[in-house]
Parts: structure tokens; C-alpha cells; sequence
């Protein structure tokens, strides 16, 4: 029996950078919509799926995925890896990839190769986003039942407020894959990513350069934009990042 592969997308309205960060417009539409257009978009992908949290800031956010067409789970705000759990098993998920709402420009190409990725050879974690690819531009891999193994293995709140942390600190039962990015994807410090109000200008400049002729503009044409635009680089490079975890 084919497995069913799904995206599960962790999006809430309260972030503490740029409540409401989701629903922002771009090209008539809230940002996240153009996330979902792109995950819908992908082959080998059976359903979307927008996690998000049970506070009421998040009924708006709901509302609108809902006339998308696609899932929505909602779960405990601190216990992501719970949330993401058990929307998997709502929708009787086989194998994930996990994207978080802040990356509404992720390549599909890039997502579709981690996915292939995994399904291709026998490990437990698939990442493609710790070698050198700009941010916003990663994803993970996994099966459900991994995520539900690695859930019963710690009741640390780190982990368990980071979906993979406990996976990815425990290679020795969960053995991974991190892809190495090709040359001409390699930009570690471009941010494209949805933290801050001026990631939201830079993110709406690039979508409406391609418009809606390019909808799934990927990542190697928005480093090209870039380079020959280097000033909208500047227009939030002076954003602190949280590291990751």
C-alpha cells in the first residue's frame, strides 16, 4: 500500500515579532496562501495540512485556510511536536514534511527533492536546510512514526516546544540525511524568511516582481533577483535571527 505523504505547515497569529504575520496581503491574497499554493503544487504530496494553535487569535487564521480547501488541525501552542503529531495522525499522514508558515517562498523543487530523498533510502530523518541554503528555504522529513517514537522518548519542554530537536540530538536511533545544497543555492546569510515587518516588505517586493505569470518562482531565480538588486538585501539584513536549536 502507497504510503500517503503530507505537509504540515506550523503557522499561529501570535507571534511576538509580527502578530498576525500570516494573514499579511501579497498580490490580493494572505502571504501563508501563497505557501500553500506552492505545497499543494508538489507531485508526490497527498495533503497540506496548517497546524496551528487553540487560542481564539487563531480563528481568523483558520477561517481563511479553510476556504483554501486544505486541513487544518488545531493543538497545544508550546507542545509544537504534539500539534504536529497528532495533526499527522488526524489525517493519517505516513510521511511528513514539516514547513514552518514563516517560509512562504520555500522552492518546490527543494522540498520535492527532500521528500524524494527520503523515500529513496532507508534513514529516519531527512534535512535540507543545515548546509548552507538562505533561510526560508528548509524543510524536514520524517514518518509519523518516527515523530511518534521520538515523542514518547522525552517529556523535555525543549524538545517538545521544537519538533525535530530530539530527533535530531539522537542520530544513533534516528539516523538522518543532510543534504548538501548545490553551489548556486549556497547563500547561508540571505534571509527569506518571515520574522519581522521588514521581512515582510522584502518578501512582498520579491512575490510581486514575479506576480502571478510566476507564481512558483524558485530558489536560484530569487538569489539571481537579488544579486541584481543587492539594496533589497539591506532591507532587513540588519534583523537578528534567533539561532537554531
Amino acid at each position: 500500500m502507497k504510503s500517503k505523504i503530507g505537509v504540515v505547515i506550523e503557522a499561529r497569529m501570535t507571534s511576538s515579532r509580527l502578530p498576525g504575520k500570516h494573514l499579511l496581503p501579497v498580490l490580493g491574497i494572505p502571504i501563508i496562501g501563497h505557501l500553500i499554493n506552492r505545497m499543494r503544487s508538489i507531485p508526490l504530496v497527498d495533503e497540506v495540512v496548517v497546524a496551528m494553535t487553540m487560542r481564539a487569535e487563531d480563528d481568523v487564521l483558520e477561517r481563511y485556510v479553510r476556504t483554501t480547501g486544505v486541513s487544518v488541525f488545531r493543538g497545544d501552542e508550546h507542545d509544537v511536536m504534539g500539534r504536529v503529531l497528532r495533526a499527522c495522525l488526524s489525517s493519517q499522514i505516513d510521511i511528513v514534511c514539516e514547513v514552518t508558515g514563516d517560509c512562504p517562498i520555500i522552492d518546490v523543487d527543494l522540498v520535492t527533492q527532500a521528500i524524494y530523498t527520503y523515500i529513496s533510502n532507508d534513514v529516519c530523518y531527512v534535512n535540507n536546510g543545515k548546509l548552507g541554503l538562505p533561510d526560508g528555504m528548509s524543510c524536514q522529513v520524517f514518518s509519523t512514526e518516527t515523530l511518534r517514537k521520538s515523542e514518547s522518548m522525552t517529556d523535555d519542554p525543549l524538545d517538545r516546544e521544537h519538533v525535530t530537536l530530539h530527533i535530531k540530538r539522537h542520530p544513533n536511533f534516528f539516523p538522518p540525511i543532510y543534504l548538501v545544497p548545490n553551489k548556486f543555492y549556497y547563500w547561508p546569510g540571505l534571509a527569506l524568511t518571515l520574522d519581522e515587518k521588514d521581512d515582510y516588505k522584502l518578501l512582498r517586493r520579491i512575490i510581486e516582481f514575479f506576480g502571478h505569470s510566476n507564481p512558483y518562482f524558485g530558489c536560484i531565480e530569487v538569489i539571481d533577483l537579488l544579486r541584481k538588486h543587492p539594496e533589497w538585501i539591506e532591507m532587513n539584513r540588519h534583523i537578528k535571527r534567533k539561532g537554531e536549536t
